[in-house]
């Protein structure tokens, strides 16, 4: 029992029900009952660290995330993630900070949960992710658990219109934690991170047992999928326009 987590659990699982939001979580056995772990998931909506958090609950586990500074700094939420034990990452200060918090976390026998992406993908297809995950599992020898959320793209997602539709299905699936050796470079296992949830990810798209309600509704599948998504390369050529930009902004400026 904790203070702030479990009745937050509770009321989750009430709105689950209320919604009769359908979330099937496989693979939970991968995580481990006790001692630390860190479990990295791609990043399609704004709930998914609930429905990763709701995956990790049969074993037993609270789930510790990476959560942005400005959540924490949110005069009704902050408490909250505070509250639950959750970690800030400032991304204007020092991230690093927040790797050494989450490194002594997991060294306390906690569970860590971080999306490597650090932002939602428009694509819906993992991209490349950043080391963070493999770096704080390896400082504390903890087992690095690949996972994947489906769906919850539907309910609450960057560029979209909130959509708190009833009946919508969630798909958390976890997978077998990459293994890694203490010397190797935190980048390499990344690579393989990456490629666990990337496999992860097309299973669940491919086997989500809910379809589009019609040509307007195709936006949340990814295009290879025959959605309307952008492809990952258009969201790459996309974000290299946005850093241009702000680079000539910068220079104009300066």
């Amino acid at each position: 029992m904790e203070p702030v987590y479990t009745p937050v659990v509770g009321l989750v699982l009430a709105m689950f029900k209320a919604m009769g939001w359908r979330v099937h979580a496989e693979g939970t056995g991968h995580i481990p009952s006790a001692g630390p772990a860190v479990i990295a998931t791609n990043h399609v909506g704004y709930l998914d660290f609930v429905f990763v958090g709701y995956g990790a609950h049969p074993a037993g586990r609270l789930v510790r995330f990476l959560a942005k500074k400005e959540v924490f700094d949110h005069r009704v939420a902050g408490p909250l993630m505070r509250g639950m034990g959750h970690i800030p990452v400032d991304r204007r200060g020092r991230p690093t900070a927040a790797i050494q918090a989450a490194a002594d976390a997991l060294r306390a026998g906690e569970v860590i949960g971080m999306f490597p992406e650090s932002t939602i993908s428009p694509s819906f297809v993992p991209m490349a992710g950043k080391t963070g995950a493999a770096r704080m599992a390896m400082a504390a020898g903890a087992p690095l658990v690949p996972g994947a959320v489906w769906g919850s793209q539907r309910l609450l997602t960057k560029g979209r219109p909130r959509n708190l539709q009833r009946g919508v299905a969630i798909t958390v699936r976890f997978g077998e934690p990459v293994s890694y050796e203490a010397s190797e470079p935190p980048s390499v296992v990344t690579d393989r991170l990456m490629a666990a949830i990337g496999a992860l990810v097309g299973a669940a798209a491919e086997e989500y047992p809910q379809r589009p309600s019609g040509p307007g509704d195709r936006w949340w599948l990814p295009a290879h999928l025959g959605g309307t998504a952008p492809t990952p390369e258009q969201v790459r050529q996309d974000i290299a326009d946005q850093i241009r930009r702000r680079r000539e902004e910068r220079r104009r400026a300066g």
